[in-house]
């Protein structure tokens, strides 16, 4: 990649943090599966907007591993990364942590990859980068 691409990519990494509160939670007390996503899909967007400056809309996600149960109770942080950029298209791997709110203890809970695509007023996927920004 070029250095001024992965310059790009750098700046729009995207850390949110979130709790985990009781209204967000399951009979297990622990985080829905599905506002798991939600919150995934949001940092991936804002992520791919801040890469591309463009109106981006998600296409797919893909390959979505819960790997560690997320309590209520928690604090939880995304991070949101551009790891692959086409054309019209570019991916962001979303990464979610869990930490204990009165502990040092910090795991990879989730982490998902979401493709997103730049479109135009008409809805029609359009170029994301520049000609003098090129991917390898």
């Amino acid at each position: 990649m070029s250095e001024l691409l992965d310059q790009k990519i750098a700046r729009a990494e995207t850390r949110v943090f979130k709790a985990v509160f009781p209204n967000t939670t399951n009979h297990y007390d622990t985080l829905f599966g599905g506002t798991t996503l939600h919150m995934m899909d949001e940092v991936a967007f804002i992520t791919a907007t801040r890469f591309s400056r463009l109106k981006m809309v998600t296409v797919s996600s893909d390959k979505v591993d819960f790997t560690h149960p997320i309590p209520g109770g928690s604090l939880v942080e995304l991070i949101g990364s551009v790891v692959r950029v086409g054309n019209t298209s570019l991916q962001v791997r979303v990464d979610l942590f869990v930490e204990q709110m009165y502990s040092e203890e910090r795991h990879k809970a989730v982490s998902g990859l979401f493709t997103f695509v730049a479109i135009d007023q008409d809805k029609r996927p359009i170029r994301i980068l520049q000609e003098q920004i090129t991917p390898a």
